[in-house]
């Protein structure tokens, strides 16, 4: 069983930044592939970056790509989503999710296949 805690969401302004931080329980945190996702109000959720257990991302959707960064430390249990250049189609909940695999491939960029997730964070880009 994992329980993750996303933090570091909010308001911000066209152009500024923020730094998602996704906090995993348990002691197998290094077992997992982890992923975000986010989903604006009316929208399906989709496929913002994955990382493999090992610190690998997979390719970015082509509308982050550039922008978002995520990175993890597997000592401190935790995933981030490094966002700049924000824009206000950005908005949305941010979700990071947690699936038990050793995979790097594309996989890792669809939603079903997740089998944890935590509650989301906001975030909210005016222009």
């Amino acid at each position: 069983q994992v329980q993750l805690v996303e933090s570091g969401g909010g308001l911000v302004q066209a152009g500024g930044s923020l730094r998602l931080s996704c906090a995993a329980s348990g002691r197998t945190f290094s077992s997992y592939a982890m992923g975000w996702f986010r989903q604006a109000p009316g929208k399906e959720r989709e496929f913002v970056a994955a990382i493999n257990w090992s610190g690998r991302p997979i390719s970015y959707p082509d509308f982050v790509k550039g922008r978002f960064t995520i990175s993890r430390d597997n000592a401190k249990n935790t995933v981030y989503l490094q966002l700049n250049s924000l824009k206000p189609e950005d908005t949305a909940v941010y979700y990071c999710a947690a699936k038990a695999t050793v995979a790097w491939d594309t996989s890792l960029s669809r939603f079903r296949d997740y089998e944890y997730w935590g509650q989301g964070t906001q975030v909210t880009v005016s222009s």
